[in-house]
C-alpha cells in the first residue's frame, strides 16, 4: 500500500497540481517533511503509530518515501489549489482532511499501520485538523507555524508520555 501511495501521489501532483510552482511552497514542503522527521526521531523507541513496511521496503524506507515523496506531493496539491474565498478554503481543508483520514482508515483496515501507547485512528484524524491549517499558515507566517507546531508536539509528547531522553555525557 505504501509504495502505491507514493506512486499515486506522484501521478496526482503531475495531473492535478502545478508542479512548476514547487519553489513558491518549497519552505513549507520542507516544514512538512521536518515534522515527519521530528516525529520519527523523537519516537524512535516509542512509536505512537507505525507504518508497516511493504514488500519492497522496510520501515525506514517507507518513512523516507512519505517524508520526501508523499508529503511534499500532497502538500503541493493542498497549497497550490488553495482557494481565495473563506468558505471554499474551509471546504478545501476539510476535503484534504477527509482524503488523509480515508487513506489512513484503509491502512488501518489492511493492517498497514499499527497504533500503540494509546494512539488511535481518531487521534490521527484530530491531528489532521491541526496539520492542514498549520501548513497553510506556514506559507504566510512561518515563525508562528513553527511555534504552534512546537506547542502541539510538546502537548502530544506529554499527553502520550513519550520518553524523550536527553543523553548525559559520560565523563
Amino acid at each position: 500500500m505504501h509504495v502505491l501511495t507514493a506512486i499515486i501521489s506522484i501521478i496526482a501532483v503531475f495531473i492535478f497540481g502545478n508542479w512548476r510552482n514547487w519553489k513558491k511552497y518549497h519552505a513549507t514542503l520542507i516544514f512538512f517533511a521536518l515534522g515527519n522527521l521530528a516525529y520519527n526521531f523523537l519516537t524512535a523507541n516509542y512509536f505512537l503509530w507505525r507504518l508497516d513496511a511493504d514488500f519492497l521496503s522496510n520501515h525506514t524506507m517507507t518513512e523516507m518515501s512519505y517524508t520526501f515523496i508523499v508529503f511534499p506531493a500532497t502538500g503541493l496539491l493542498f497549497l497550490d489549489n488553495y482557494p481565495e474565498e473563506v468558505m471554499k478554503q474551509i471546504g478545501h481543508t476539510l476535503q484534504w482532511i477527509f482524503i488523509y483520514a480515508v487513506w489512513e482508515f484503509v491502512f488501518n483496515v489492511t493492517g498497514d499501520i499499527e497504533y500503540q501507547y494509546g494512539w488511535t485512528y481518531w487521534w490521527s484524524v484530530a491531528v489532521l485538523f491541526v496539520m492542514f491549517p498549520i501548513l497553510k499558515l506556514h506559507v504566510e507566517h512561518p515563525l508562528i507555524a513553527y511555534v504552534l507546531f512546537g506547542v502541539v508536539a510538546i502537548v502530544l509528547i506529554w499527553w502520550f508520555e513519550v520518553p524523550v531522553h536527553v543523553p548525559v555525557e559520560e565523563r
